[in-house]
C-alpha cells in the first residue's frame, strides 16, 4: 500500500528494538524508512532504589509511568506477581498503558493529552494531597510533574528506572545519512533522540530537513535549539505522527 508519504525519505530515530513500531506503517504508506538510532536503552546505572521501590509498590497510592521503558524496568524488578501490585497506575500515553496492561498492571488512569500536565489535571486537587505517589523514570527526566504534585501535598518517590544514552556510533552514521540527497522528514519521539543527533552533526545540515515530532515537549526541545516543527502529532503517539506527516507531506518547505 501507499500513500502520501510515497517516495519520502523518512529518518527514524528511535532506539533500535523501538524503531519498527514507526518505520514499519510508514514503509506502508510508500516511504523510505532510515533506520538512525539517537538512543540506545540501558538499566539504571545503580538498581538498587529501583529494587526497593518495587519490593514496596504496595506503600504507595500512585505508581506513574511515563514510557513503556519505564514499565519494562519496573515490572522486571518486582518480587511478586504484577497484578498483586495495588498501587492505582496511572500511564502518560496510549503506548505506556498498553504496554503496563500486557505487564499485569490494572491502569486506573489515562489523561486524555498524552503529557504531564494533563495527568496532573485529570488526578486533581484532592486525589493528590497527602498521597505517596512513586514515579519511575528515565535518568534525565522533566521535573514538572514531580515538582507540581509536592507543591499540591504530594509525597514523591522518583527512581532512575534506565538511562537514555548514545550510541557509540551515532556520528558516524548521522554524517552518512544526512548528506545528499537528504532525506524529506526526520522523526523525534522525544527530546533526548532530537538533542543527541544535534551533538553530533552539523546543525545546518539538520536545517535541510523537515522535523516531525511526537508532541509539544518534543516540538518545545526542538524550537529552543532554533529549529522549526514542520510536524506534530495529534495525539501524541506514534500512529499520530506517522498520521501528521501524511498530512504535510505535500508540503516540501524545509525545517529552517
Amino acid at each position: 500500500m501507499t500513500g502520501n508519504l510515497a517516495g519520502k525519505r523518512v529518518v527514524v530515530t528511535r532506539a533500535m528494538d523501538q524503531a519498527e513500531e514507526l518505520a514499519a506503517p510508514l514503509r506502508a504508506l510508500g516511504a523510505e524508512a532510515i533506520l538512525l538510532p539517537m538512543i540506545a536503552i540501558v538499566a539504571a546505572a545503580d538498581p538498587a532504589p529501583l529494587r526497593e521501590a518495587a519490593a514496596q509498590c504496595d506503600s504507595y497510592d500512585w505508581i506513574i509511568f511515563s514510557s513503556a521503558n519505564a514499565v519494562l524496568f519496573f515490572a522486571a524488578e518486582l518480587p511478586v506477581p504484577r497484578g498483586s501490585c495495588r498501587s492505582r497506575i496511572a500511564c502518560i500515553g496510549a503506548a505506556t498503558s498498553e504496554i503496563a496492561e500486557k505487564e499485569g498492571f490494572t491502569v486506573s488512569l489515562v489523561p486524555e493529552r498524552f503529557v504531564s500536565e494533563s495527568l496532573l489535571d485529570s488526578l486533581g486537587t484532592e486525589e493528590i494531597k497527602g498521597r505517596r505517589i512513586l514515579i519511575p523514570s528515565a535518568a534525565v527526566t522533566r521535573e514538572v510533574l514531580p515538582k507540581e504534585l509536592r507543591r499540591r501535598g504530594a509525597v514523591v518517590d522518583v527512581v532512575e528506572a534506565y538511562r537514555n544514552i548514545l550510541p557509540a556510533d551515532a556520528g558516524e552514521r548521522a554524517a552518512a545519512v544526512f548528506r545528499d540527497p537528504y532525506p524529506d522528514w526526520a522523526t523525534f519521539t522525544s527530546a533526548s533522540a532530537f538533542e543527541n543527533l544535534l551533538s553530533v552533526m552539523d546543525r545546518e545540515k539538520l536545517k535541510r530537513v523537515r522535523i516531525g515530532t511526537i508532541g509539544p515537549v518534543t516540538s518545545d526541545a526542538v524550537r529552543k535549539h532554533g529549529f522549526a516543527v514542520g510536524a506534530e502529532a495529534t495525539p501524541h503517539s506514534v500512529a499520530g505522527l506517522v498520521h501528521a506527516l501524511c498530512g504535510e507531506a505535500a508540503d516540501p518547505t524545509p525545517s529552517s
